[in-house]
């Protein structure tokens, strides 16, 4: 019920709209729901699928060992009320390119064609971006599928070819098998697709600002970068839209 001429919700109204959305625990349904509209106006996943995975940075904590050895356990420390509010125990620490994370993961689905995200699935950052893989894919006109090294495994290849696909998932060497030349240029053949994906991060980190999240455990994070994800495919289809037209 927004017009343009009025003015911009204050940031209390935002939060108050989105912890209601997080209550009434719809917002995955809110982003099917808008996929299906997209579908309905033609834009239809094809071509492929790429899956990726961006690290979302969480406030770090500052807990003694002991607290984070209770945390990982699964348990809560012995803290005041008031502290415990203000604890994140369902963020985790990772390692990416030598450097180390705190935080969640937005692991996503995307169409070749139309650079939309097609499904999603929000972890904490430990997890392993495999152990998701199966669970982003979506139907397509295409069998192809994209995916970085992190992917690979002669699992997952005996998998995707036993379901009809076609892998295009980046190979890696190590210090005893470097690529050969052959399987260097099938490299760059895939990341030229593939880097697709790497745009839809990197839109979203501009829009943001930055993607730090200020929200606390996982239900919450799980809403927010959902609500980022739905508020990119909104973006992207006005921008599909007034192409077409």
């Amino acid at each position: 019920g927004l017009h343009v001429s009025q003015k911009v919700p204050d940031a209390t109204t935002i939060w108050r709209f989105r912890e209601d959305l997080i209550e009434a625990g719809i917002v995955e349904q809110l982003f099917s729901t808008f996929d299906a509209h997209l579908r309905d106006s033609g834009f239809v996943a094809m071509k492929g699928q790429i899956v990726d995975a961006s690290i979302i940075n969480a406030p770090k904590q500052r807990n003694s060992r002991d607290e984070n050895s209770q945390i990982k356990q699964g348990n809560i420390p012995d803290w005041p009320a008031n502290k415990q509010r203000q604890k994140d125990v369902d963020a985790r620490w990772t390692k990416k390119n030598g450097k180390t994370y705190y935080g969640y993961k937005n692991h996503i689905s995307v169409d070749v064609k139309h650079k939309l995200i097609r499904s999603y699935c929000v972890t904490d950052a430990a997890l392993h971006d495999s152990q998701v893989f199966e669970q982003l894919l979506t139907d397509n006109t295409s069998k192809d599928r994209w995916a970085d090294s992190a992917y690979r495994s002669e699992e997952r290849l005996q998998s995707l070819a036993d379901q009809g696909f076609r892998e295009h998932v980046q190979r890696k060497g190590n210090r005893h098998r470097k690529l050969t030349p052959t399987e260097q240029e099938g490299n760059r053949t895939r990341s030229r697709v593939r880097s697709r994906v790497e745009h839809i991060f990197g839109v979203q980190a501009q829009k943001a600002g930055n993607l730090i999240l200020r929200t606390i455990g996982i239900v919450r994070a799980r809403a927010k970068i959902g609500l980022r994800n739905l508020a990119y495919n909104i973006d992207r289809a006005g921008l599909l839209l007034t192409t077409r037209t």
